[in-house]
């Protein structure tokens, strides 16, 4: 009976606070939202439930180009952005190919291209990006995916494992952790998009590796070796300017491009400003460290002691609010 009053007493004081949406998102227990009258209570329980969500047609057709235009300009060495790391097709790596369109699988760390990063800053993207992380967002890993054809003798080249993208972050909390990844034009399984395993973003971190397949060649991508395989998949069938925002803890991967074409996509995580630091030594994304850093040092030399939080620190941008502890 004392329980009964208190709920009644607490959903009359969330009744003035922010109505019946309020005492209804309370109700069912909410972990991975932020109340703020921009995801509707049907939206909050699917993301509650599965660990993303898919808006439609929402990066406009313009700033697509635009970004389209910034990535062949990176290709065509046009423009070098401070940082940027460009990761070639893994069947062009050993060849003597100029650096183009077509021998570049994907670039990281755009923050420092004026043209790119604004993707990150889009009002539209934000509006939902601060659902998960509240209102002091920080950018803090950037990335274009340019999927390109496979070689078409099964070599596995463009497809990506499943992993969790917790994997690579060295902060938390989790729940205050978000991928915002928008298709730059029509995805489906024939060129390789997204597949999720819904649900699994309530699993803890599991242990990755580079993955063992047979007949494959991509040793460049970590994967979980250990999963339900029977479990559920969701392949996210996107047009262009769709955009999907996801928990870093969700279970992912995409498929083989199975066309003669490059698959673009462009994509952010960005995290609350409050999320802390933490070290990874002892833990199973220990060995990420010491790639980061071993990358790090090749880039910039050993003499000037790169670690990890340096690392992490030059990523970030804040986007939106006040910077706090990131």
């Amino acid at each position: 009976m004392e329980q009964m009053r208190t709920a009644a007493r607490l959903q009359r004081i969330l009744g003035h606070l922010g109505g019946s949406s309020v005492w209804a998102a309370v109700s069912f227990g909410v972990r991975y939202t932020s109340d703020n009258n921009v995801l509707s209570l049907e939206q909050r329980k699917f993301y509650e439930e599965n660990g993303f969500l898919v808006f439609k047609n929402l990066v406009s057709d313009a700033d697509i180009q635009c970004f389209r235009v910034a990535f062949e300009k990176i290709c065509s060495e046009e423009s070098k952005p401070v940082g940027l790391i460009i990761i070639r097709d893994v069947s062009s790596v050993e060849s003597e190919d100029i650096p183009s369109e077509k021998t570049i699988a994907r670039i990281q760390d755009y923050q420092e291209d004026k043209e790119l990063f604004r993707y990150c800053t889009l009002p539209e993207v934000l509006k939902y990006v601060e659902c998960f992380t509240g209102p002091n967002i920080m950018a803090m890993h950037t990335m274009l995916i340019n999927k390109p054809p496979d070689t078409g003798n099964s070599r596995k080249t463009s497809w990506h494992p499943l992993y969790q993208d917790l994997h690579f972050f060295p902060f938390r909390p989790s729940n205050c952790i978000v991928c915002a990844w928008t298709a730059m034009e029509h995805i489906d399984r024939n060129n390789g998009c997204l597949a999720v395993l819904p649900g699994t973003h309530k699993l803890p971190l599991k242990p990755h590796d580079y993955s063992q397949w047979e007949g494959g060649v991509n040793i460049f991508y970590y994967g979980i070796q250990d999963y339900d395989q029977d479990h559920a998949r969701v392949h996210l069938v996107m047009e262009k300017g769709d955009t999907v925002f996801f928990h870093p803890l969700l279970i992912h991967g995409s498929g083989r491009n199975q066309t003669q074409g490059f698959q673009k996509a462009i994509s952010c995580h960005f995290a609350s400003s409050d999320c802390h630091y933490i070290d990874v030594k002892g833990t199973s994304q220990e060995h990420v460290e010491k790639e980061a850093v071993g990358i790090a040092d090749k880039l910039y030399g050993s003499e000037h002691s790169v670690n990890f939080l340096d690392i992490w620190m030059f990523r970030a941008r804040l986007v939106k609010g006040e910077r706090i502890t990131l």
